[in-house]
């Protein structure tokens, strides 16, 4: 969860930057050309036309990019091109934990490879990806659509995110008692 800091110590922390709108690729590499730890998720897409499979990678959130900076850094990151603002709550800027942007690389499948086991799962119980390209990832089960589909509301981002996942990889937090 981001939360506002006050800047006493100099140390790097990660920042969420605002950044023009399809220029988030642009201006992580701009920020790496300056020597600054810079990162955007991105997805793999792959589309299908009738003469040509394309590849391409699109932002998993729109307009926004990391950067892990000292408060010296600050103005460095605001000159570069594309660069609007840091994310800030209330007047403070705020941070994003590291944890928040290991999250981002699970989703997007930097990192993976995490043996599952079986487990009986209830709607409405907190749960928890233990493999694939969501390992780590915690939520509410909202509802079984199918064998593999389930929707899953993941309270980090904020988001409500669908997601086909095999039951073998959920793994229950905490029930839900249920109402009589």
């Amino acid at each position: 969860m981001m939360t506002p800091q006050k800047h006493t110590e100099n140390k790097a922390e990660w920042y969420a930057i605002h950044t023009k709108y399809k220029c988030e690729k642009y201006v992580v590499s701009a920020l790496k050309s300056k020597n600054i730890k810079a990162y955007t998720p991105v997805l793999q897409v792959t589309k299908q036309y009738t003469r040509k499979i394309v590849n391409r990678e699109i932002p998993l959130i729109n307009c926004y990019a990391f950067v892990n900076v000292r408060p010296e850094d600050f103005v460095k990151v605001l000159q570069t091109e594309y660069v609007f603002s840091f994310l800030k709550i209330g007047r403070e800027l705020s941070i994003v934990k590291q944890e928040e942007i290991d999250l981002l690389k699970r989703i997007t499948g930097e990192y993976n490879d995490i043996k599952a086991e079986e487990i009986e799962y209830v709607l409405g119980a907190e749960v928890e990806i233990i493999s694939g390209n969501l390992t780590g990832v915690k939520g509410i089960l909202l509802e079984k659509q199918s064998k593999h589909n389930f929707l899953v509301e993941l309270r980090s981002l904020s988001y409500q995110l669908k997601i086909n996942v095999d039951p073998n990889q959920l793994r229950v937090i905490r029930k839900v008692a249920l109402a009589v």
